[in-house]
């Protein structure tokens, strides 16, 4: 096990996908607070441990590849424990 995250931008999008109910090819870029609080919840779920963001890191994503940056620096990092 490497502890770099499998998470790529399909994988967001995806997710997306199923909070709107609209094809993955028709998900706007865009990411608003719902669409956010959204991906951390499921990310989250997906790997199990907690996303410790800052809130600089939260208002700095705006897209999906935002996104995906801020979640795949964040799952990098060692859990507590």
């Amino acid at each position: 096990m490497t502890g770099q995250p499998d998470l790529g931008r399909a994988d967001l999008v995806s997710m997306l996908a199923e909070l709107t109910a609209k094809p993955a090819d028709q998900v706007p870029d865009r990411v608003g607070s719902m669409e956010l609080a959204w991906l951390v919840h499921l990310v989250e779920q997906r790997y199990d441990r907690r996303l410790e963001l800052t809130d600089d890191q939260l208002a700095g994503i705006r897209t999906v590849d935002d996104a995906l940056a801020v979640f795949q620096t964040s799952l990098t990092v060692p859990a507590d424990g």
